[in-house]
């Protein structure tokens, strides 16, 4: 069972979330068994299947689904690279009538189950929904590129400093660089840095 889920993270750390409990009404199987409106319900997915599963119940069942997902940047070997993954790994969101389909949905590929609570069946507020698809949009997808400011702690990416740690003390927007301040080789250098060659990795300190 899933007691939290992340919903916005920049590299390792969260900058934003929404408890499982804050997103869930549950209702009974009965319940559910005679009602004809279609809920917003939670899917647990196979390991790395989320797309499988949401691609499938939308073509062979026409089930909406809503499948959001988080684009950010991470330091590698190679420099600052952009990453995709599921905003919720693991699950996903479909709206479906539950006395007709919930046997179908939770035997079609890449679905581990819906999610529940003993004899309760999660089911998703559905203005959480409206407001996460807006915020996501068309692409069902939300950027994390977090603004650089003075006096916060960075971490460049590429270039002949890559993986030192440097202290921004000055923007220098028309041509989207930084200045910055680091500790190289046992003294103080300042030099400037292009932004997407940067990464967060604290708060301002001014």
């Amino acid at each position: 069972m899933v007691n939290a889920f992340s919903v916005l993270k920049s590299d390792r750390a969260a900058v934003g979330s929404w408890r499982f409990d804050q997103l869930i009404m549950t209702r009974s199987r009965d319940q559910l068994a005679l009602s004809d409106t279609p809920f917003w319900f939670c899917l647990r997915t196979q390991p790395k299947q989320e797309h499988l599963a949401a691609t499938t119940l939308r073509r062979q069942l026409q089930i909406p689904c809503f499948l959001p997902r988080l684009r950010f940047r991470k330091a590698t070997a190679r420099g600052a690279v952009w990453f995709v993954e599921a905003m919720f790994p693991g699950y996903l969101f479909a709206q479906f009538l539950y006395r007709l389909h919930h046997r179908r949905v939770e035997h079609s590929s890449g679905i581990q189950c819906i999610v529940h609570f003993g004899d309760y069946i999660a089911t998703i507020d559905p203005d959480t929904v409206a407001a996460l698809q807006q915020r996501a949009g068309e692409e069902e997808m939300v950027t994390i590129d977090p603004e650089i400011q003075v006096g916060q702690s960075v971490r460049i990416a590429e270039g002949p400093f890559q993986g030192l740690e440097a202290l921004v003390t000055r923007l220098l927007p028309a041509r989207e660089r930084v200045r910055v301040l680091l500790e190289f080789l046992g003294r103080s250098v300042e030099t400037e840095v292009s932004k997407p060659k940067i990464l967060p990795v604290g708060n301002p300190r001014f």
